[in-house]
């Protein structure tokens, strides 16, 4: 178990270090937003490439954060029946929850878009509108946001074996919806 935890922290530190791109890419999108709106409306000038680059921005925010969100029990859950379960009915929710449809989903998610990037990679796809941007680094958001967030399904999984076998203590502190 200590050689599984440790891969959980290694991981658990990987997508902290993404998390912090996703944070940095929410302020430039807004400082871009910003300067866009102002180049806009003072200059009259704008161009496509600024609305695509928030855009790739805003897939980046939610593809890099998102396994951090997972990370800090923060994803949106249905809680009908998750807020009222014991403790160790809801690490069991957990670990049945993450193999049967995290993933799954994201192994095959990754998998049928890994070939997506590869293609707009090698063909150097371009964005149709004028000034637009070159596409693959945005596809590439799609397999490597779904692969991170499988491994960090994985060490989910892993500290929630963990806890059910008293190894390790796990807060299940969230915000709950009002009532």
């Amino acid at each position: 178990m200590k050689g599984l935890l440790s891969f959980s922290r290694a991981v658990d530190w990987f997508n902290s270090q993404f998390a912090v791109v996703a944070n940095i890419l929410v302020l430039l999108a807004c400082l871009i937003s910003a300067g866009n709106a102002f180049s806009r409306y003072l200059f009259s000038e704008s161009s496509n490439g600024w609305l695509e680059i928030q855009w790739y921005m805003f897939a980046g925010m939610v593809l890099l954060g998102a396994p951090y969100t997972l990370k800090m029990n923060e994803h949106v859950r249905v809680d009908l029946v998750y807020g009222m379960a014991s403790e160790r009915t809801q690490i069991w929710i957990d670990i049945v929850g993450g193999i049967l449809f995290l993933l799954p989903i994201c192994v095959i998610l990754t998998y049928f878009t890994w070939p997506w990037f590869v293609e707009s990679w090698l063909g150097n796809e371009q964005s149709s509108n004028a000034g637009g941007l070159i596409r693959w680094p945005v596809k590439l958001m799609l397999p490597l946001g779904f692969a991170l967030m499988a491994l960090q399904g994985i060490s989910e999984i892993i500290k929630r074996i963990a806890a059910l076998e008293h190894v390790i203590d796990i807060e299940f502190k969230y915000e709950k919806p009002l009532q």
